[in-house]
């Protein structure tokens, strides 16, 4: 068997879904063909409901898929016994636990179980491996902590951590960064490309956040609606794979920036002049009122934005006829909006 095989995780012609007791089994997505390899991060992105969670669950063993194949280090994933598995994958749930008098150490030395036989005790080793564990996600400090008197952020670290000393060679998160204040997503998906790239470990997690998946992974795995395709965020964007998720909505993907924006119907033209930053955020901000921001001169009415010293920027709109200055981009949107027809 090729060498590489052995060192990634593999579906082929996956179907997942939920059994019915009498009818017809429930399949939620069919014929899956996926991979993962050592020391890559891989994003999983989908709508709600696509069944990202099963496929998570499935790949997991958690639950059996309803029809092919998963293969973890070139053995089929049913041929493992439950020690082994726990051994080699790793599962991170958003489900939150709840354990009265839990401290931060315990709930991560819960990962060395499969390594410390019917006793539980742990070994100078697997106390060396939890502590490892903690120091790495951040979280050595709180060890002696209740695990019910830490933040959303902090205890998500925590599972990482679970997950880190239980010491296998592939991790599956599902929705990692759900419920999460901006910068902790930003920095627990961080901590999971550091995780892959540093232990060389093969880290599967779903999330919404495509703008963070895009920066951060080295493959990202897309859910559409009737197949899964997968490539390097460069590469979904330069085929069009993200803008095809939503084309049956008001959604629409920029390839340029790489992000969602609401579709508007653009009836005024207005051109923009200006340099930097302040140019490009001044043309995002009159997009999103209405405005389809044009560079042709034929146009009659311009915004000119003006980057003086200090950070001091103005902004000038001008017609044929007048010229009005304004000292941010809220308070020009706010006269536009309501005094276009007038100038």
């Amino acid at each position: 068997m090729d060498n590489g095989e052995t060192e990634k995780l593999s579906v082929s012609d996956l179907t997942v879904g939920y059994p019915r007791r009498g009818k017809e089994a429930g399949m939620i997505f069919p014929s899956i063909n996926a991979s993962a390899g050592k020391g890559e991060l891989v994003a999983l992105f989908g709508r709600n409901g696509i069944g990202k969670s099963t496929l998570l669950r499935s790949m997991a063993n958690l639950q059996k898929p309803l029809e092919g194949k998963i293969m973890v280090s070139g053995k089929e994933i049913v041929k493992y016994s439950p020690n082994e598995l726990a051994r080699t994958i790793s599962f991170v749930s958003t489900e939150r636990i709840n354990v009265n008098n839990l401290k931060v150490a315990d709930m991560v030395a819960f990962g060395r179980f499969p390594y410390t036989g019917w006793t539980g005790r742990l070994s100078r080793e697997d106390s060396e491996t939890v502590d490892s564990a903690l120091n790495m996600v951040g979280m050595s400090h709180m060890a002696g902590k209740n695990i019910n008197h830490i933040s959303d952020g902090e205890r998500q670290r925590v599972m990482i951590a679970r997950s880190l000393a239980q010491d296998t060679p592939f991790i599956i998160l599902d929705e990692p960064t759900a419920f999460l204040d901006l910068p902790n997503k930003y920095e627990v998906v961080h901590l999971l490309g550091r995780m892959a790239s540093e232990k060389n470990k093969t880290v599967i997690f779903s999330t919404h956040d495509l703008g963070i998946a895009i920066q951060a992974a080295d493959k990202v795995w897309i859910m559409l609606e009737d197949r899964l395709t997968e490539g390097s965020p460069e590469d979904l964007v330069i085929n069009r794979s993200f803008g095809s998720m939503f084309t049956d909505s008001r959604l629409t993907f920029n390839d340029e920036t790489a992000e969602f924006r609401i579709k508007r119907k653009a009836e005024r033209k207005i051109r923009v002049t200006g340099k930097g930053r302040e140019h490009l955020w001044t043309g995002k901000a009159l997009e999103r009122i209405g405005f389809e921001v044009s560079s042709e001169k034929v146009v009659d009415t311009e915004v000119n934005v003006i980057s003086g010293k200090g950070n001091k920027t103005k902004w000038e709109l001008r017609n044929p006829s007048k010229i009005k200055e304004f000292d941010s981009v809220y308070s020009l949107c706010y006269f536009l909006k309501n005094n276009f027809s007038a100038i």
